[in-house]
């Protein structure tokens, strides 16, 4: 779990630009361009120490791999009134 506010940030920025993606029709590979690109800019950014880097890709990586996550949801069915 991500404990640093500044790397929940992060990872909140990097999925939903992972789900936007995904619904304009990326697909898991192009995603993964995307996060390697993202936590590259980090990297040479010095932020955040190596082992905070690594952390917030394994949690990119799981939430890539999940395919709950892309699913849209399910429009609430409509409730008609017999008054």
């Amino acid at each position: 779990m991500l404990q640093d506010f500044r790397l929940v940030r992060h990872y909140q920025s990097l999925t939903d630009a992972a789900v936007d993606n995904w619904h304009r029709g990326y697909r898991e590979h192009e995603l993964r361009f995307l996060i390697d690109g993202y936590l590259l800019a980090l990297r040479n950014d010095s932020s955040f120490e190596a082992h905070e880097i690594h952390r917030l890709e394994q949690e990119a990586n799981r939430f890539l791999r999940d395919p709950a996550n892309f699913e849209l949801p399910e429009p609430e069915p409509e409730v008609t009134s017999r008054w």
